[in-house]
């Protein structure tokens, strides 16, 4: 069985952050070995990535002012500020400042 690596992305998410902080305190407190912690991080990886390519249907459209943007190892980054998002339901969300980073569904190298 092949090995499949995933982008880390998720890790500075809300959920991603609050995950590690736990997995820390347990380390620290000598309640999980940190291999463990990082075989749970890597679970991690693999498991958002899949539930939100597969379950996620949810489409927003959104316009702002785009700011800067980079493209670096095959990573699209955007910086866009005074964003008003409209969702499905015709709500619309604002914010001041949002980052998106966007990268292939695969790494390079991968087939």
């Amino acid at each position: 069985m092949a090995s499949q690596t995933y982008y880390e992305l998720y890790r500075r998410s809300s959920i991603g952050l609050a995950l590690i902080d736990t997995l820390d305190g347990f380390v620290h407190d000598g309640r999980m070995e940190p291999q463990l912690a990082m075989k749970v991080i890597s679970s991690f990886d693999r498991a958002i990535t899949e539930v939100l390519a597969s379950q996620v249907k949810a489409r927003l459209n959104f316009k702002g002012h785009l700011d800067t943007y980079r493209f670096c190892d095959e990573v699209w980054t955007f910086l866009i500020k005074d964003v008003n998002f409209k969702l499905e339901n015709q709500n619309i969300v604002h914010a001041d400042k949002v980052k998106i980073v966007s990268c292939n569904a695969k790494k390079p190298g991968e087939t």
